[in-house]
């Protein structure tokens, strides 16, 4: 039998965004918890929890990352641009500040998400990561969804979700060795020629 919640993805996401913040919660307290103590604490069954999460390690070194991760609200709180461009390079700091500050915790995630892939378990459809990037993309493009077609905009938010946070990282640095100006550099670059070639398919597809 399919469980009752997998065919339902903001479900999925939610109930694994809800183990996280009973993790955090429970290790706040000192503790380091049990996965079924952490089960007991989002209000999931423990075979609920094994979906999400295979061993409470992976639970542990995430819940951290979660928190650690800028809020939208915040972010942009006292942005006073409605740019699209600057909105995402904002965006892309304040992931890159975050990535800096929790290298090593974002690596030993990243591993235990490739891993979880390899067994084959990336295809059960539970998530094997948080999608946390994309309500920042989407906050940052949000004043200016009006300057693009609602495809291309979505088009957009996709393609920027490649090139901002911890994969990003890995390829900037460790496959093509760049320092850190450098690599902002073609980041920012990236940015910009994304939201220009999401506005021109914008004019292209107007009529003549």
């Amino acid at each position: 039998m399919v469980p009752a919640e997998a065919g339902r993805p903001n479900q999925k996401s939610r109930t694994r965004k809800d183990l996280l913040d009973a993790a955090s919660r429970l290790m706040k307290e000192g503790r380091r918890p049990t996965l079924e103590e952490v089960a007991e604490e989002a209000l999931v069954s423990r075979a609920t929890a094994y979906r999400y999460f295979p061993n409470v390690d992976a639970l542990l070194v995430e819940a951290p990352l979660d928190r650690a991760t800028p809020d939208p609200d915040e972010l942009f709180r006292d942005a006073s641009s409605n740019d699209a461009v600057e909105r995402v390079e904002l965006v892309n700091a304040a992931l890159d500040d975050m990535i800096a500050a929790n290298e090593p915790a974002l690596r030993v995630m990243l591993a235990h998400s490739l891993q979880h892939g390899a067994n084959g378990e990336g295809h059960n459809g539970f998530p094997a990561r948080q999608n946390r990037r994309a309500a920042l993309i989407e906050s940052a493009l949000a004043p200016a969804r009006d300057q693009f077609e609602p495809a291309a905009a979505q088009r957009l938010a996709n393609a920027l979700a490649l090139i901002i946070g911890t994969e990003s990282m890995v390829v900037l640095k460790d496959v093509l060795q760049l320092d850190p100006a450098e690599a902002g550099e073609v980041k920012r670059w990236a940015i910009r020629a994304l939201v220009d070639a999401a506005r021109r398919s914008d004019r292209s597809s107007a009529p003549g």
